[in-house]
């Protein structure tokens, strides 16, 4: 069924290699980091798409993704329940996903330092080269090299990430070091906090070493707060020696005077168990909001998957189910068309009209921020926040999307 080339080896990529290996087709995975991705990210969402990928990517069965709930819980800024419902789920971690992929993958299959510097497709292939020195052959290439793909900047550089006016200020925080009112009252729960113009969600996930044990679990948590490109954005990603990191702030350079602000603005405007919470979390860190819409996810012999065709803001909470998704039609198109610009086309035909889908539903969750960075009143349900916030979409129309 021929060779393919998979460049990035994050959740998508791994996704895509393992479901693709597993059906008799020659893959190798390219990934630019020298070092295993281990412990980066936070909390994912699960929904059953992902849960059912995982099996054909080689996950044992019994293996336990993370923690599983069954309650929401909206708490106003007294830390009162004000909504509630009861909607099982099973969260889980960036690293928890990441270890299970990458045991289920043959490492001599992962190609580390493998920096894509140049791609060049023939009427039979495709060829990269590498920065190190490096070329790489194979019949199609799947790039799922993330939001910032160098594969789509080649092919479409039309499609750009835009920023959405907001921010995702993101952590986790030990279990063993909250207060029993916490513990008991939000800990468990998919938790969610409404203050004006803005949201914080959390939730329960592995400790270290991948825990799922009480006392040595975590609480994971984003909030979304407004920050204008009127030089507020430039700022936040300023570090505290004044270097600025356009293009994404590591966690360890978030500038402490940023850090402080945060978990004052915490203390005034959200639930005491939030702000305990953000008080105790040993290192806060901030994400700009972007969404990207690809008109075309096929070029010839390359096609993009994940991130690198579609990014949906978090409140979708369907960034790596999107990516488990996209692999298995990409596997699917392989094996019933061969390792050809057909095959890749076919995926497009089944994956397009989705993306477009899931990234609209984001914008419609998150127009609220926009509106109040413009001055108008978002008038919200908490409840209706709370039900529409991270849900399996596999049953959906696109007219429901």
């Amino acid at each position: 069924m021929g060779r393919v080339l998979v460049v990035g080896g994050s959740l998508g990529g791994l996704m895509a290699a393992n479901v693709l290996f597993r059906a008799g087709i020659d893959v190798t995975l390219l990934e630019k980091s020298t070092s295993s991705l281990d412990g980066r990210g936070a909390g994912i969402v699960t929904h059953r798409p992902l849960q059912d990928a995982l099996k054909r990517c080689g996950v044992p069965a019994e293996a336990s993704l993370g923690i599983a709930i069954e309650n929401r819980v909206v708490l106003d800024a007294e830390g009162r329940t004000i909504a509630q419902a009861f909607m099982p789920q099973v969260l889980t971690s960036w690293s928890r996903l990441y270890s299970l992929l990458m045991a289920a993958f043959p490492q001599d299959r992962y190609v580390r330092g493998a920096h894509l510097k140049d791609l060049t497709q023939t009427g039979s292939g495709v060829r990269v080269a590498c920065e190190d020195g490096r070329n790489f052959e194979a019949d199609v290439l799947i790039a799922s090299d993330g939001i910032r793909s160098s594969v789509r900047a080649a092919l479409a550089p039309e499609i750009q990430p835009e920023y959405a006016g907001y921010v995702a200020w993101r952590g986790v925080c030990d279990e063993s070091v909250l207060s029993d009112l916490t513990l008991k009252t939000l800990f468990g729960t998919f938790g969610f906090g409404l203050p004006a113009g803005e949201q914080i969600i959390g939730y329960p996930v592995a400790g270290q070493g991948n825990s799922v044990e009480i006392g040595q679990r975590r609480y994971n948590f984003v909030w979304y707060r407004p920050a204008p490109d009127d030089g507020t954005l430039q700022d936040l990603m300023t570090d505290a020696d004044g270097q600025h990191h356009s293009l994404g702030l590591p966690p360890n350079k978030v500038s402490w005077r940023h850090v402080a602000a945060c978990r004052q603005a915490a203390r005034e405007r959200l639930a005491p168990q939030f702000a305990e919470i953000l008080e105790k979390t040993a290192q806060p860190f901030l994400q700009p909001i972007f969404d990207a819409r690809s008109t075309r996810l096929a070029f010839g012999r390359v096609a993009l998957m994940g991130d690198a065709g579609f990014v949906a803001r978090p409140h979708v909470g369907m960034g790596v189910t999107k990516a488990a998704e996209d692999a298995l039609a990409l596997c699917n198109a392989l094996v019933a068309h061969g390792a050809t610009p057909e095959a890749l086309q076919a995926y497009e035909s089944k994956r397009l009209a989705p993306g477009q889908s899931v990234v609209a539903r984001g914008r419609r969750l998150g127009a609220y921020m926009q509106a109040t960075a413009i001055g108008q009143a978002a008038l919200r349900d908490a409840s209706g926040v709370m039900q529409q916030t991270a849900v399996d979409l596999s049953g959906l129309t696109d007219q429901e999307y």
